[in-house]
């Protein structure tokens, strides 16, 4: 486990997943009543939380609901299936768990749930952060210039869906895919698998190349939508559709151009391959 996977509550360990589509942490649930409850024995800490979800479940608490499941590392170093939760469930959750430590882990949950918006608190620091990581992980300089102008590009149409009535998470996953699968001709999701990434973010792992035409997509999608005042996912939709249709042709004049396939199947993870030719 690492950083990204994992976070720290006093003496216990919170397993952790970044959902990068809707750009929020979800949190082991068994792993925050261990912390509330100070008991260090996962089974008794699983027990007590599968006697807590039946209580809340037969009251009607929407906070059970709202968990899901991910697979997650367990100490044995295997993935298994695990209740998990936005910040905003566990505050929720907590609610129900007597425990002196109430108060102490939803400050906790608030600082790391939501350090990736508090990194705006000193831009200059985050962009400097991310630039470390990924020399240390090979990347070039011209790649990490592109990957940062790219996420320029996309923080400004976030924040256009955000002051146009689109919800962070679930509507903004909506959109970016309705933007990629016009210019990339494929699915976030797919364009993953042919990557061979799970966890990973996918944009980390693009080539210059897919960089540059995401953030064409992006930014003629942002201002389609300013052009046109779109508010709500209906409108958005559309402007998604006609940014990421600009950029999924010139994507196709390219590839027809010089016999290479764009959307590729390289990844930093260690093994590469080359581009296809068009047939």
């Amino acid at each position: 486990m690492n950083e990204k996977t994992l976070a720290i509550f006093e003496n216990f360990k919170i397993r952790r997943h970044y959902d990068e589509a809707k750009e929020t942490w979800y949190f082991s649930v068994i792993d925050i009543i261990a912390a509330l409850i100070n008991q260090p024995d996962f089974q008794m800490a699983r027990n007590y939380w599968k006697v807590l979800k039946n209580r809340l479940n037969k009251e009607g608490s929407q906070s059970v609901t709202k968990c899901n499941q991910l697979k997650l590392e367990a100490a044995d170093g295997k993935q298994y299936l695990t209740d998990v939760a936005d910040t905003e469930t566990l505050l929720r959750l907590i609610q129900s768990v007597p425990s002196p430590k109430a108060e102490p882990i939803k400050l906790w949950l608030a600082k790391v749930g939501y350090e990736r918006l508090q990194e705006t608190v000193d831009p200059e620091k985050s962009l400097n952060r991310a630039r470390e990581n990924w020399q240390k992980h090979g990347r070039s300089e011209k790649w990490i210039q592109q990957r940062m102008m790219g996420q320029e590009t996309r923080n400004k149409l976030t924040d256009y869906w955000s002051e146009h009535d689109i919800k962070k998470g679930e509507e903004f996953a909506i959109l970016t895919n309705v933007i990629h699968s016009e210019w990339a001709g494929l699915s976030v999701k797919d364009h993953k698998k042919i990557k061979g990434l799970k966890t990973q973010n996918l944009r980390d792992h693009m080539t210059e190349a897919e960089l540059i035409f995401t953030a064409l997509a992006e930014l003629s999608t942002r201002q389609i939508a300013e052009s046109e005042n779109a508010k709500g996912m209906v409108e958005n939709k559309e402007a998604g559709r006609q940014g990421g249709g600009i950029a999924g042709k010139a994507r196709l004049e390219l590839e027809q151009r010089t016999g290479k396939v764009i959307v590729s199947g390289e990844n930093y993870l260690g093994r590469r391959k080359e581009p296809k030719k068009l047939h």
